[in-house]
């Protein structure tokens, strides 16, 4: 029996659903003793980027997060997950510290995409997303991306240049969103349903397309309705892979990454 195709602009719209676990029932429910770090010691902290070191079952990691909020307040205050400069600043800083201790970074994405605003831009929005491409690439500790929700664009990507990037089953990872794209290539953005199958951007088409590593289970109706679910299955597929991955050495980690995403 073959298994049903699944719609992705259904995907989409679970992806987006208020409801849908954050970064905070993550960090609260898949790791321990988890401790804020703020600031990028240029200009300030963003909150829609939530970092600092956490144990996972007996391993010291740095987690960097992406975080939309939970209440209607929390999300305004973060942007509903859309960091600015210094929140990438930020994540930066800390992906030195942890190679400097030779610590694990693990990275969970759920941003529509960097925020766009001309305060941002001034800052230098695309700079700071270039820098966190550039320092992730080289560096010489373990990296593993989990997109929890919405990956868009290069807000994402951002966070996402690892050794191996692993998705929840009702998450998405693109370019754009399907409106964005339906709009530069229909010049209608109503057409986003049609725009959401053209994309290939669910976890089933990226694992076949060798985007990801894996797939992350979750209820078929979204993880809010079986949490444990989700934070069971993401918990035994990081401490796995983490195992693997601290085994090998800065170079053969940093050689890795770089054949990983030169063979897209």
């Amino acid at each position: 029996m073959t298994e049903q195709v699944r719609d992705p602009w259904k995907i989409v719209e679970m992806s987006r659903d208020p409801r849908r676990l954050t970064a905070r029932d993550y960090i609260e429910n898949v790791f321990s003793s988890f401790i804020e770090l703020h600031g990028d010691r240029f200009f300030g902290d963003d909150p829609a980027m939530l970092c600092g070191p956490a144990w996972l079952e007996d391993r010291p990691v740095m987690l960097l997060t992406q975080n939309r909020g939970r209440t209607e307040e929390e999300a305004r205050i973060c942007r509903h997950g859309m960091p600015e400069p210094e929140g990438y600043r930020k994540a930066m800083r800390l992906m030195k510290q942890a190679e400097k201790f030779r610590i694990p970074v693990v990275c969970l994405i759920d941003t529509p995409g960097a925020f766009s605003g001309i305060e941002a831009e001034h800052r230098g929005q695309g700079s700071a997303i270039a820098n966190s491409l550039r320092e992730m690439i080289s560096l010489a500790t373990p990296i593993i991306s989990v997109v929890i929700g919405q990956g868009g664009s290069g807000g994402a990507l951002a966070l996402a240049v690892a050794n191996h990037v692993y998705i929840l089953r009702n998450a998405t990872y693109s370019i754009l969103s399907p409106e964005g794209f339906a709009n530069i290539l229909y010049k209608d953005a109503t057409r986003k349903e049609e725009a959401a199958r053209q994309m290939h951007i669910t976890a089933e088409d990226l694992l076949r397309l060798g985007i990801v590593e894996g797939m992350i289970d979750e209820d078929d109706d979204g993880n809010w309705n079986d949490p444990e679910r989700s934070y069971s299955s993401m918990r035994k597929i990081l401490t796995e892979d983490l195992d693997r991955l601290c085994a090998k050495a800065p170079e053969e980690l940093i050689r890795d990454r770089m054949k990983r995403f030169r063979t897209y």
